[in-house]
């Protein structure tokens, strides 16, 4: 199969765009600025730099038609925030891959994911785990590395995701995917 969805990587999608983002990040983006506004607060805790948690969230912010996510886990509410806004505002189909045991641990947001209508689903071992960490944008870009979606490891891991537009690269993990998505279908 070794697409996402219905369409190809796009030829535009050239090898060699690589890029490596490298966690942890010095703090958290401040919400206002990552929407573009200016920060109201004089003395600000959170950081105004473009993160790799930033680049991370502008790759997703990019999906115009389809996003999957197959992550152990995820917790970072900035992510969460924008999994949905890409479903709600921009009309992106949005499927989610997660681990069965993560779903259930505090702060985890797939069930809120699912309450705001976002397709999850997850595998059904308690003894094995669905351990990935990608996802894919418009069937064009590759998002993969070490890192867990959560505020731990933006904060505290060392941890890495590599941005590619490796065509083959995309249709491996979009074939991962899509035999995962009808593995723990239902």
């Amino acid at each position: 199969m070794g697409i996402c969805f219905s369409r190809r990587p796009s030829a535009a999608s050239a090898p060699g765009q690589e890029e490596v983002l490298f966690f942890p990040d010095p703090a958290m983006p401040c919400y206002r600025a990552l929407y573009g506004k200016p920060c109201r607060r004089a003395n600000c805790k959170y950081t105004h730099e473009l993160t790799s948690l930033v680049r991370l969230l502008l790759e997703i912010r990019k999906a115009r038609r389809t996003l999957v996510v197959c992550v152990f886990t995820i917790t970072c509410t900035e992510i969460a925030d924008e999994i949905v806004a890409a479903a709600k505002e921009r009309g992106v189909k949005v499927r989610v891959i997660t681990d069965d045991v993560k779903m259930d641990d505090q702060g985890s947001k797939a069930f809120d994911l699912k309450a705001k209508g976002i397709r999850v689903r997850h595998d059904h071992n308690s003894l094995s785990h669905m351990h990935h960490k990608f996802a894919v944008v418009d069937n064009k870009t590759l998002l993969n590395g070490s890192f867990n979606w959560t505020r731990g490891a933006v904060l505290n891991n060392r941890e890495n995701v590599v941005i590619s537009h490796n065509p083959a690269l995309v249709r491996a993990f979009c074939g991962e995917f899509n035999k995962l998505w009808a593995l723990y279908g239902g």
